[in-house]
């Protein structure tokens, strides 16, 4: 590993990736960092097939669209450090921190940083939430994906999202029987090809209800189940409502949030994302913060899909490398206006378009932010 380096990316998600890939073809020197044992991120928990169009590699599963990605990474000698966290952004260029397979200390100076550090599930506070049994979505995705482990007999799912919907479906995949699906908004909140699948396979929906508290077994060692009521137009619990659903495992799937711990630490300004997440860094078309030469992509940047986290990549990873002179600006501004075009057919529909209006409204900020400083 050198000293120096012309970009380092945070993450080997898809976004991370996808952002090596492309300033890597430009010619730029790359550092891929990224806390877990393996690269791949969210893809290799998705075994389900993307849909769309085939730019947007419909019909291919996350996991095979992740080992496409490593070995193109590979192909093209991009630097890969698993186990190494980043912990620290130092200013005025004096480095990155890293903690090298948790235990050699590494200081870093890359001419620019690409942040793709994801997003961390929601939590959800009832009685008996920190019970055995009740689990996160993204952690029975791991479980049952990439380790091979059942999480329980009988689920319930909390939260009708897309990650909700495609977690219970692939819990039947896995031949583990769901007690249905919790969700208090009036209508199921994720895409009708995902929600079509678990209603196809009699997976009850509760619409407009809410869980009220996880039942504990006699030991407090897991669940027996689960109480869930009706909620008003407030979401509040309407009492008489009550009803138990019998569980062994509650999981949880009710949105995920933009890790934005190392931007924080680079001192970039945040917004809020609304229906993107909560604060992101803001940043423009190239995805460029408000700090020269820091870039972020894919969830970090706003909660959505790994297509979008995949053209968001690419947008960095070009716009990084042509900051750095290693393309020239009429071939990157027509490979930056490619992969827009793309983003703008993922971003539309009754669900995209609220994605397209969110970040263009980052953006719309950013421009503002920009004449603000050239008048100062």
């Amino acid at each position: 590993m050198k000293d120096i380096i012309d970009i380092l990316i945070i993450g080997a998600g898809p976004a991370g990736l996808s952002a090596a890939i492309e300033a890597a073809k430009c010619g730029a020197d790359v550092l891929v960092v990224d806390e877990n044992s393996k690269p791949g991120g969210q893809l290799f928990k998705q075994i389900h097939k993307f849909f769309g169009s085939r730019r947007h590699k419909a019909g291919v599963r996350g996991v095979d669209i992740g080992n496409e990605l490593l070995k193109e990474v590979q192909e093209l000698g991009v630097e890969v450090l698993l186990d190494t966290v980043a912990y620290g952004i130092y200013p005025n260029d004096e480095g990155v921190a890293l903690a090298v397979k948790g235990e050699t200390g590494v200081i870093v100076h890359p001419k620019k940083v690409i942040m793709a550090t994801g997003a961390s599930e929601n939590p959800l506070a009832f009685p008996g939430w920190t019970l055995p049994g009740v689990v996160g979505a993204g952690a029975i995705q791991t479980m049952i994906n990439v380790h091979r482990v059942p999480v329980g007999k009988k689920v319930l799912m909390i939260g009708s999202g897309n990650v909700g919907l495609i977690v219970t479906y692939q819990l039947l995949q896995s031949g583990t029987d769901v007690a249905g699906i919790v969700e208090a908004a009036p209508t199921v909140g994720g895409y009708g090809v995902h929600s079509a699948k678990v209603r196809r396979a009699g997976v009850p929906m509760y619409t407009g209800y809410t869980v009220i508290e996880a039942v504990p077994n006699e030991d407090l060692s897991g669940v027996t189940g689960a109480v869930i009521a009706k909620v008003d137009e407030r979401f509040q619990p309407i009492a008489g409502t009550e009803q138990f659903i019998e569980c062994d495992t509650i999981g949880i799937a009710v949105g995920l949030t933009p890790d934005i711990g190392l931007p924080s630490m680079a001192g970039v300004t945040f917004v809020n994302a609304g229906r993107l997440g909560s604060q992101v860094p803001m940043h423009n078309r190239d995805m460029m913060t408000t700090k020269e030469g820091i870039y972020v992509a894919g969830d970090s940047s706003g909660v959505e899909e790994a297509s979008s986290a995949i053209e968001e990549g690419k947008l960095a990873g070009i716009a990084a490398a042509e900051a750095l002179g290693k393309i020239d600006a009429q071939t990157a501004k027509e490979a930056k206006e490619n992969v827009w075009n793309s983003l703008n057919q993922l971003r539309t529909g009754p669900f995209g378009s609220g994605r397209a209006d969110a970040k263009e409204e980052i953006i719309k900020q950013m421009e503002e932010w920009e004449v603000n400083q050239n008048a100062c």
